[in-house]
């Protein structure tokens, strides 16, 4: 069975010439917006639209795109609220101590005492980290910064990432 990977979610149109506004959802925006780059757009009950990016720009943290034969607002109006998603063949070779969000979401955190943190649900990418959304007890929610002083050790195959606790990290 195939898989897929969210690169974002198109949320709108932007202008006239077919445009598209994405709230994108990828850990690498410049590589799966590139010039060329192919991606599918997936709308309920159709198979998957395949496209290539014409041109990406960024506008008010939005990433707005085109494609290739889709040159006017009335092209790109039917895409509004689909996924945009790269197939797994298209996921790249990563550096050690790269992961794609895809495997951290799902990763339980644990303190190096043990004590476990939660869940991650998300992955927010605000600046110069990334911060990591973990779903507690309670469904209390805590935030922790994707930074080597706080994340200690990363078991993609386990599940399992370890933390040291700062104080008012949680």
């Amino acid at each position: 069975m195939d898989k897929w990977y969210n690169v974002g979610k198109i949320v709108n149109t932007h202008g006239i010439r077919g445009e598209v506004r994405i709230i994108s959802r990828t850990d690498f925006p410049e590589e799966r917006y590139k010039i060329g780059n192919t991606l599918h757009i997936f709308l309920p009950d159709t198979e998957p639209i395949e496209v290539t990016v014409q041109s990406h720009r960024i506008h008010k943290n939005f990433d707005l795109v085109t494609f290739e034969g889709y040159d006017n607002v009335n092209d790109v109006e039917p895409f509004k609220g689909s996924l945009v998603k790269v197939h797994e063949s298209q996921l790249g070779e990563l550096e050690e101590g790269e992961y794609y969000f895809h495997e951290i979401v799902g990763c339980t955190v644990v303190t190096e005492e043990g004590n476990e943190i939660g869940i991650i649900k998300e992955i927010l990418t605000p600046g110069a980290n990334d911060v990591w959304v973990v779903k507690g007890e309670k469904n209390k929610e805590v935030l922790i910064p994707f930074i080597d002083d706080i994340v200690k050790e990363i078991n993609i195959q386990e599940k399992r990432i370890t933390i040291q606790l700062m104080e008012g990290l949680i």
